[in-house]
């Protein structure tokens, strides 16, 4: 076809949107006349910030390669620079890809801070905005510029054509994205390109909220209402990876107490489950309640404990005493707190406050527990209106809980947020990302990623994401930090 230094371009197609489904994504089938590795290279728009590379491990003849990271309304130039078996270069050649405009609806984007120290990578915003559905979802991957790179349209999808994601979409350990689609009732895996690789039916349930992989590769966790009862919202499943069977089923209405009432009157939707976390060390399950605390669960449903204010717990479905359940907050000495104010809810400790309608549960490498903690109806009343991310030390021996770091409550409505929103950690930098996703302030509706570094407190990235006529304030429910080409920085 063509030289390009020590090797001959056989055949080279370029498909923009092969799916159908990503309109910022690209195939490329190429065919050598010796076997090499393949990098491409996208460069940014406005600096080197925005480039985007990836270095294909394979050395082949030919080669079936994804392009990531387009531009939208723009001729895009791709660079593809190859490589011998010993990694030395022995060739490029660029081409154009020309994208089509954004579909209406998606955010508006402005970076306030960046400074070094943030996690590298694009944010993943489980988005919600896209035209003509009630609440429809759509993925989005925004760089540190505040560009749209990617972003799935499944409007005209077989069966994703009217996704709602609940908490949203994640990354799966082999590269893939997935998330839950309570309209058609599946667990759904799909890559880079927008093709579903894995789907998990779940028949009997209904999904809602949240997925979770177990670990690496493991089984899947989800959020569920089961189908005939009525209630809602208050049953976890197992479903096995490979078979897609459910071999487990939580119950939450036997390991807790469903006529609770100290945070809802809503007899119906009394849990609220809305987010998991998976602790391997001894296999249980942590399961954040909106409306009645954060909980840990064995597998066979017992509860280890309960994070959250000590008022009106009685007796469980299954006739435990819930109260004996119950974690005993910590001072900064390490001291238990015997105020019956701060145990109750209706007052706050110096160095301890509950957590109140909560999100997100992440179990941090060394064991803490991390929450967005949303504080709707903090201490009972609506005087504090502030929402934090929060760390806490549980110690399930002692049956205690430390507070141990926080970042929000300085900022106070500025980012408070009512319903959804994340947090996450990146272990590398030793940063904590707060996320308030339903923002309504003096500057409109919208959601905020603030990544801190622990040690100071410092904001070393800060960015706003506005929904045009967002409905109900929401903007997104999660963000993740990731690279458009796994791994993950």
């Amino acid at each position: 076809m063509e030289p390009s230094g020590e090797v001959m371009v056989k055949h080279l197609d370029i498909v923009l949107n092969p799916s159908g489904f990503v309109p910022l994504a690209a195939e490329i089938s190429l065919e050598t006349t010796r076997p090499v590795q393949v990098e491409i290279f996208v460069p940014g728009r406005g600096s080197s910030a925005g480039d985007v590379r990836h270095l294909f491990q394979e050395v082949s003849y030919t080669h079936v390669l994804p392009v990531l990271g387009l531009y939208p309304s723009m001729d895009n130039a791709v660079q593809l620079r190859f490589y011998n078996e010993a990694g030395v270069g022995v060739g490029e050649i660029r081409r154009t890809v020309t994208t089509d405009s954004l579909v209406p609806g998606m955010p508006i984007v402005s970076i306030d801070i960046n400074r070094p120290g943030h996690r590298p990578g694009l944010n993943l915003v489980s988005y919600y905005g896209v035209t003509g559905r009630l609440l429809p979802m759509t993925p989005v991957i925004v760089d540190s510029e505040g560009a749209v790179r990617w972003y799935a349209d499944f409007a005209e999808h077989e069966f994703l054509h009217s996704l709602r994601y609940g908490a949203g979409v994640e990354r799966l350990a082999n590269g893939n994205l997935y998330f839950g689609d309570n309209n058609s009732g599946r667990i759904v895996s799909i890559d880079m390109l927008g093709n579903v690789v894995e789907e998990w039916p779940i028949p009997g349930y209904e999904f809602h909220h949240h997925v979770l992989e177990m670990t690496p590769g493991g089984n899947i966790l989800a959020t569920v209402n089961k189908q005939g009862l009525a209630t809602v919202k208050d049953h976890i499943i197992e479903i096995d990876r490979a078979t897609g069977a459910i071999i487990q089923e939580w119950d939450l209405r036997e390991s807790l107490d469903p006529t609770r009432r100290a945070w809802t009157n809503n007899s119906r939707d009394w849990f609220h489950s809305n987010g998991l976390a998976y602790d391997p060390v001894d296999d249980a399950i942590i399961v954040s309640g909106r409306v009645q605390g954060t909980v840990k669960l064995t597998r066979t449903n017992e509860v280890v404990w309960i994070l959250a204010p000590h008022r009106d717990w009685s007796t469980a479905g299954n006739g435990v005493d819930l109260n004996t359940k119950l974690l005993t907050p910590l001072d900064v000495i390490n001291s238990p707190i015997t105020n019956k104010d701060v145990l109750e809810g209706t007052a706050v400790h110096p160095d301890f406050d509950w957590a109140w309608y909560q999100h997100a549960p992440k179990l941090l490498p060394y064991g803490d527990l991390l929450l967005f903690d949303n504080g709707v109806r903090r201490h009972f009343s609506s005087r504090a209106l502030y929402s934090r991310a929060v760390v806490f030390r549980v110690s399930d021996e002692n049956m205690t809980v430390r507070q141990v770091w926080e970042y929000g409550k300085a900022r106070g409505r500025a980012t408070f947020s009512r319903v959804v929103s994340d947090v996450d950690f990146h272990k590398r930098q030793g940063n904590i990302v707060f996320m308030p996703g339903a923002l309504i302030n003096s500057d409109g509706a919208h959601g905020r990623i603030i990544e801190v570094n622990i040690k100071n407190r410092e904001v070393v990235f800060e960015a706003a994401i506005h929904l045009p006529n967002a409905q109900f304030g929401i903007t997104f429910h999660r963000v993740e930090r990731l690279s458009l080409y796994p791994p993950d920085p």
